[in-house]
């Protein structure tokens, strides 16, 4: 749907553009600039992030497209949700599909099952291969314990392996250290009703810290669900965590957590008998736990040992079928220098995962339980080739796994830094994601329907064993500049070639007695059919008007060509823009604003696709500390319309409308 040039969202837009220019023309000519005091704009780009090299490194050197979302950003936000704060990147594409679930994507291929996205919280990968993607509603946290969420906008497989196609995201805790004393927060909201988290920290014996949590919360369904209360949805989870510093150079992490919860959902099955279609509100009793034990050993200032093993097993509902899956990983580090110019990181792990898959008639697997063994190996050399100015980073990971075969997955990034406010950077790589279990062993009976007189008729979707992984090959330039201590501005332009891509492919019809009646099968397998191309831009605007006032603005823009099937093409948004504002008041009063702009899009409705109109969001809060260690807080999100469409469910042809909503928390710290 083409917008109107007088539409909110279109001015918008426009303004932005202009905006976007005049940055860009007084950053690239480096004009002398007034000096502003406080806090400025160097002090981010020197943070240092561990994502993009999988080492501590500033931020401005990192030769990727990465963002941060810092504990600031997340307190200021108002939102309560992991998925909800990963709005605050730029161009990572948000859209909640009712009360408890979302898609979410990075450039391209936005779904409500993305694969291409990897997710790890705490060193812990949380992606299913049972469908190649996130369980959003099992992750939760609380989210004052987080130091940070790293996000990487494009490929991270040579580092992070399989799957790091399109981005990887990095979910990072605080340390037991950082997290000393009480803290009680608790919210109450048109969707919150409530939520409650609880957290002690405190110091067993000299250097040995821990802290122990719980976080519980009820968020009801949203208006124009097809019935009150079908996507409700309710956790509570408790966990603790240990640092041992028993050296100055040596720190041992063993954490751990277990959540149960309940979650709603409407679906629509698929019968044999008319009218074809069963409507009904199922409630899913999830749970999980995991337990994380990491070593690290720091030799000297170049170099570093890290050993993490992790064990994770949680059973999740979603549709009619439950999964219950167990993985055990372990994972070995190791960083040092060669010689005076080259920084070495390399390591290997193996990964152990073992699902059962309880059949239905709508989804079913075989075999319906399954086991993998996954091995995996890098190595990065980072070459300062002109000290301070330029470094050539080369690396690659190589991984086996046992459905998919042997592959590499190589980078090779460029970083020139010609002055102490600037950096350009340049990369190529090389990414695969992995064929899932829904890819090669299910069997989904999409629909059916029977013309007078003939037998019954079912479409079915059935996986391929012998399916090949998808590959991504990736361009990128990117460029980074702080015009002055306050205003820094971080631009990607990037260019994706994507092959093997699944779709689906039609075959013979057959007939099929069981279950009865007798009826006629018409089948559609998955197969490599579809490639393609996309490439656009990404840029980030952090600026400190004045000691008071704080902006941080992006801006990207998607192109996607794609052959045969364009149906991802039409669910991803051309456009994004992202305004946040941060005012500090006397009297410890602070007023944080976001406005949010996504293009339009379709999504699954009635077995085929509807346009979704662009969408403008407002959201604003006022937070107040009355005295240290107590805030109190309000958030009005969603302001500007009373609720709208962001995407639909395969499981269900409702459209849920996202509601307006207002949250009220309280937080002490003691």
């Amino acid at each position: 749907m083409k917008s109107h040039p007088c539409d909110p969202g279109t001015g918008l837009f426009l303004r932005f553009g202009v905006m976007m220019a005049w940055l860009g023309t007084t950053s690239l000519s480096l004009l002398p600039a007034k000096e502003f005091a406080d806090m400025n704009i160097m002090e981010l780009l020197n943070e240092s992030v561990t994502s993009a090299s999988k080492k501590e490194s500033p931020f401005s050197e990192s030769a990727t497209a990465i963002f941060v979302v810092n504990q600031e950003d997340i307190r200021r936000s108002g939102h309560s949700s992991l998925p909800e704060l990963l709005r605050l990147v730029p161009g990572m594409n948000v859209a909640r599909i009712n009360g408890n679930e979302w898609a979410i994507g990075s450039r391209g291929f936005h779904d409500q099952y993305a694969n291409k996205l990897l997710v790890l919280v705490d060193g812990r990968s949380v992606y299913s291969p049972m469908f190649g993607g996130v369980y959003w509603n099992a992750q939760d946290m609380l989210l004052e314990d987080l130091d940070r969420i790293e996000v990487i906008r494009g490929p991270g497989a040579t580092l992070w392996g399989s799957n790091a196609v399109n981005g990887v995201v990095n979910v990072t805790s605080k340390s037991a250290k950082e997290t000393q004393g009480g803290l009680i927060t608790s919210s109450f909201g048109t969707e919150e009703r409530p939520t409650v988290g609880v957290r002690y920290g405190g110091e067993i014996a000299p250097n040995v810290y821990y802290r122990t949590y719980l976080k519980t919360f009820d968020r009801r369904g949203f208006v124009g669900s097809p019935d009150a209360g079908a996507d409700d949805w309710n956790m509570t989870r408790v966990g603790s965590r240990v640092d041992w510093e028993p050296t100055a150079a040596a720190l041992v992490t063993v954490q751990a957590e277990y959540y149960q919860g309940r979650v709603g959902e409407h679906f629509e099955g698929v019968t044999l008998t008319p009218p074809f279609a069963t409507e009904q509100d199922l409630t899913h009793d999830n749970f999980g736990g995991n337990v994380v034990a990491r070593l690290t050993r720091r030799f000297s200032a170049d170099s570093e040992l890290t050993v993490q093993a992790y064990y994770d097993r949680f059973q999740q509902g979603d549709g009619d079928i439950t999964e219950t899956r167990s993985t055990f990983d372990l994972e070995l580090q190791h960083r040092f220098l060669l010689g005076e110019y080259n920084e070495i990181v390399w390591g290997a792990g193996s990964r152990y995962t073992k699902d059962r898959l309880d059949p239905t008639f709508y989804l079913s697997f075989d075999p319906e339980e399954d086991q993998e063994y996954v091995y995996t190996a890098f190595v990065q050399d980072e070459i300062t080739l002109i000290p301070k100015r330029l470094k050539f980073t080369l690396g690659s990971k190589f991984e086996h796994n046992e459905h998919a075969g042997f592959f590499a997955q190589p980078s090779a990034r460029l970083l020139w830094t010609p002055t102490s406010r600037q950096s350009i950077w340049a990369s190529a790589s090389r990414a695969v994601r992995v064929p899932a279990r829904y890819d090669r062993d299910s069997r989904l009976n999409a629909a059916a329907f029977q013309a007078p007189g003939d037998p019954p008729v079912l479409i079915s979707l059935f996986g391929d064993k012998d399916v090949d992984p998808e590959t991504l090959h990736a361009f990128e330039l990117g460029y980074r500049v702080e015009r002055d201590n306050r205003l820094s501005v971080d631009l990607t332009g990037f260019y994706n070639r994507y092959d093997d891509v699944m779709t689906f492919e039609s075959g013979v019809p057959f007939s099929e007695d069981t279950p009865a009646p007798t009826h006629t099968v018409i089948p559609l397998y998955f197969r490599n059919g579809v490639s393609g191309e996309t490439f656009g831009t990404e840029v980030a605007v952090k600026w400190r008007v004045t000691d008071w006032w704080k902006l941080i603005a992006s801006y990207s823009w998607l192109h996607m060509r794609l052959e045969p099937d364009e149906t991802a093409e039409r669910q991803n948004p051309q456009h994004q823009v992202k305004l946040r504002s941060y005012v500090d008041l006397p009297g410890n009063f602070q007023v944080n604003a976001a406005l949010y702009y996504v293009g339009s899009t379709t999504t699954p409705r009635d077995n085929e696709y509807v346009p979704v109109d662009s969408i403008l969001r407002f959201d604003l809060g006022v937070t107040w500390r009355p005295r240290p260690g107590l805030e109190l807080g309000i958030w009005g999100q969603n302001l500007l319309d009373p609720e709208h469409p962001e995407f639909g469910s395969f499981k269900t042809d409702a459209l849920a409308e996202i509601p307006r909503t207002v949250t009220g928390k309280i937080t002490w710290t003691f």
